[in-house]
């Protein structure tokens, strides 16, 4: 009797595994898909929703192929002290304690923006608790020993839901049959309303008037739905903060929180800046200024990919010379996108070159560069007969999608703008050489709205400059004299460390600010 006894009170702890949606890296859409078990290798998809698509059929293939839920196992989340979905009231207070109950149930927890799925083996009441879970199988009910005669289809056994789990991001499409404890008391449950969240805060049950509370859960929804839009809408972001700067005060002033009024001031400040980018954008001036600045680049991501495109020609250059890091400039945009391009003799020649054919034939040895035919067939080639080029560190392949992220529409701007500075009609009239028109480039990208030069118009350092353009520090003060006569610099003035002063009104439209 003691050893059956023993044997009965044997009970393992419920399984958990988790499976997770993560980025590849910073910039990059690529995401990985990894599983807890020990068995399954992590995955690589090209986007976020074909990661979210593996990852569902990965875990739909789990809770087919698995064990159904056992009724002799400990709950999952009574291992943990239900850390998982009980919370303590404040920093210094003990979680509530919980009391697990009911039939032993396989149970899908998700996150709300589709980033992980969690498999818990674990009693019903804990599974209530948790607000997305959701419920694959119920283990039968564990009653007395069978008769000897039964037959063997009439034992207690357990099967996964025919249809699979159903998770937050899609609808289920069948209703799943579930196994419900019976309730320990006829008193009837009162259900609390669904708990609302914005900026990583808990919007309170308790929290009066209704209004605020209503409000603030809406503009927590309002905020996630505007993070899946697949195209920013500057003016709606606006109009978003600055919902959420008055709902904050009110808060704050219910609640007497401060860290609430800093939230709220800070989201003021986010308003203006959103509404100011999109006035921006548009061509527009804010309210008691002068006319907006029509920019040839007018958003800011524009203005990003341009200060990257010129990062990555720095630190990748082939050649040292001022001339070869100006061809390759305007070549990495020609073929940013796909590595490949077109190319004619005229796009050469129009840039301050001593002698492009050389200098074409040093990228082609140097297998920085492809092209269809020889350097000769290219110098000669005109529009209607292009010549086809490649650079293959700029070729995407399966393993590396290449060093941009810009797409197919955004690379042609972006070529346009640079052969804009590049050919600005007085840096062409002055023939300044290939050192001015690196230095027009990196000027351009590195002043804020107004046109001073540097974060908060503190300059640019000379050294950056320097080694940009490819001179000496002591050669940089005229090649500054040089912009300055071509009416692009005003104020201009080169310390031991830093070059200050401002762009020109008249080549402001070229500028891309600061943000």
């Amino acid at each position: 009797m003691g050893v059956e006894a023993h044997a009965t009170n044997q009970r393992v702890t419920g399984r958990r595994w988790t499976v997770r949606l993560d980025p590849v890296g910073r910039g990059r859409a690529d995401v990985r898909v990894s599983c807890s078990r020990p068995a399954c290798a992590a995955q690589v998809l090209p986007s976020a929703a074909a990661g979210r698509t593996a990852a569902v059929a990965h875990l739909k293939a789990h809770l087919r192929a698995g064990a159904a839920p056992r009724p002799s196992a400990h709950c999952a989340c009574r291992a943990e002290e239900c850390h998982t979905h009980i919370r303590p009231a404040g920093p210094r207070e003990r979680p509530a304690p919980w009391r697990c109950g009911g039939a032993v149930v396989l149970a899908v927890v998700t996150d709300r923006e589709g980033r992980w799925w969690q498999v818990m083996e674990c009693c019903s009441r804990c599974a209530a608790a948790h607000p997305t879970a959701k419920i694959v199988a119920t283990a039968p009910a564990t009653e007395g020993p069978a008769p000897a005669d039964a037959p063997a289809s009439a034992a207690p056994a357990a099967a996964l839901s025919a249809v699979g789990p159903h998770f937050s991001h899609s609808a289920p499409t069948t209703a799943v049959t579930r196994q419900v404890p019976a309730p320990r008391s006829t008193r009837p449950v009162r259900k609390r309303p669904r708990r609302g969240r914005i900026a990583q805060r808990f919007v309170p049950h308790d929290l009066r008037p209704v209004a605020l509370r209503d409000e603030l859960t809406e503009l927590g929804e309002l905020f996630r739905a505007y993070q899946q839009r697949p195209e920013p809408d500057l003016a709606m972001l606006a109009d978003l903060h600055a919902r959420k700067a008055e709902a904050f005060f009110a808060w704050a002033e219910v609640t007497a929180d401060t860290g609430l009024r800093l939230d709220a001031r800070r989201a003021e400040q986010a308003a203006a800046t959103a509404r100011l980018q999109h006035l921006h954008r548009i061509g527009q001036a804010p309210d008691g200024e002068g006319p907006a600045v029509a920019r040839l680049l007018t958003a800011p991501a524009q203005w990003d990919h341009a200060r990257a495109v010129l990062a990555h020609v720095a630190a990748h250059a082939p050649l040292p010379s001022a001339e070869a890091r100006l061809l390759v400039v305007m070549l990495t945009l020609r073929t940013a996108h796909a590595g490949v391009g077109n190319l004619v003799g005229q796009d050469l020649k129009g840039l301050p070159l001593h002698d492009p054919e050389h200098l074409v034939g040093q990228l082609l040895e140097c297998g920085w560069l492809d092209i269809s035919g020889t350097v000769e067939e290219l110098i000669a080639s005109r529009p209607e007969s292009p010549t086809r080029i490649s650079v293959p560190s700029l070729t995407p392949d399966d393993n590396d999608p290449g060093p941009f992220t810009f797409g197919k529409k955004m690379r042609p701007k972006l070529s346009g703008w640079a052969q804009r500075v590049v050919g600005e009609k007085k840096l062409r009239k002055a023939k300044t050489e290939a050192e001015a028109r690196l230095l027009a480039l990196a000027l351009a990208t590195g002043a804020d709205g107004e046109g001073r030069l540097g974060p908060e118009g503190q300059g640019i350092a000379v050294e950056t400059l320097s080694s940009w353009c490819t001179v000496d520090p002591g050669d940089l003060r005229e090649l500054v004299d040089r912009l300055t006569a071509a009416d692009w610099l005003t104020e201009a003035e080169v310390t031991g460390t830093h070059l200050t002063g401002r762009l020109t009104e008249r080549v402001l439209p070229l500028g891309c600010p600061l943000t």
